[in-house]
């Protein structure tokens, strides 16, 4: 796939979860920020002016805001992967960019955001896996 998607974006996504490898982490609990970037061919929503044409964020933001708030992780770069594949359960999402934050990491000093970024894409059947590696 050569061409340019189109995108939806969804930002600042906020949701608690008991990820961490620190106990207190899985005791308390704390708030995750996720952003989403969808790569989706979003021509024929365009055309037809239809949300059955198109990715529905409402009901997106609900089932990553479930998975963050499910089985805890010890790392956010496998909650990033668990959200991923989220996206990419959607049929009509080919790539999903999925930014993880953790603003109240356990850091022992003053910073503003810890945060991973992963990219996959859909996989092809073409021996091309979710990296887009073949």
């Amino acid at each position: 796939m050569s061409e340019e998607l189109d995108r939806i974006r969804l930002s600042g996504l906020r949701a608690r979860g008991f990820h961490g490898v620190l106990e207190h982490e899985r005791r308390e609990g704390q708030d995750f920020v996720v952003d989403v970037d969808l790569g989706v061919d979003l021509a024929e929503a365009g055309r037809s002016d239809a949300l059955a044409d198109t990715v529905h964020y409402g009901e997106l933001a609900e089932a990553l805001v479930a998975a963050v708030r499910g089985e805890p992780l010890d790392l956010i770069e496998a909650l990033a992967e668990r959200l991923a594949r989220v996206c990419l359960a959607e049929p009509r999402v080919c790539r999903a960019e999925v930014t993880v934050h953790k603003p109240q990491a356990p850091v022992p000093h003053a910073f503003d955001d810890v945060s991973v970024t992963i990219v996959r894409r859909r996989e092809t059947g073409s021996g091309t896996d979710a990296r887009g590696r073949g």
